[in-house]
């Protein structure tokens, strides 16, 4: 099921269950999925991102949340905290399974042999792969050191 019967099938569930804080953060990722979709109007997807963007807005979506989140610890905000905690546990609900360390180096390693990157140069060309591949079940931002370390950088 595509990702967006999901965001509202997720919202008419929490509305059922007068779930006010779940529905609330899927209403907030509907709206951010909008925003995405009026900004394609006229591109490539003709106003529609496709899901490979969806799982990556869904991810910079937590990073937000969870820079939130160490804010509020720093500020002694307690309930601030556990707010965008919820906020990452709904988000996260939506991606797919998130890959492991082991799972991550051995599609680094697969990806760099396929793609034939012989060193730091050929960095863009191996993320690009890896983003377009494993959308939502990598964090990029831990990816590029490994990636680095995998072109002998």
């Amino acid at each position: 099921m595509p990702l967006r019967e999901d965001f509202n099938n997720a919202v008419k569930e929490a509305m059922k269950a007068g779930d006010k804080p779940r529905l609330s953060v899927v209403r907030l990722i509907t709206a951010a999925l909008k925003d995405r979709d009026i900004a394609a109007r006229g591109g490539e997807h003709d106003g529609r991102i496709p899901d490979g963007e969806i799982l990556s807005m869904l991810q910079k979506m937590i990073k937000q949340a969870q820079e939130s989140q160490e804010t509020a610890i720093k500020a002694g905000r307690a309930e601030l905290a556990e707010q965008a905690k919820a906020e990452i546990e709904v988000i996260s609900s939506f991606l797919p399974k998130q890959m492991d360390a082991a799972e991550t180096r051995a599609a680094i390693a697969a990806v760099v042999a396929e793609t034939g990157a012989a060193g730091m140069k050929d960095m863009g060309k191996v993320m690009a792969a890896l983003k377009e591949r494993f959308a939502g079940q990598m964090d990029f931002s831990r990816t590029g050191p490994l990636v680095k370390e995998a072109l002998g950088g």
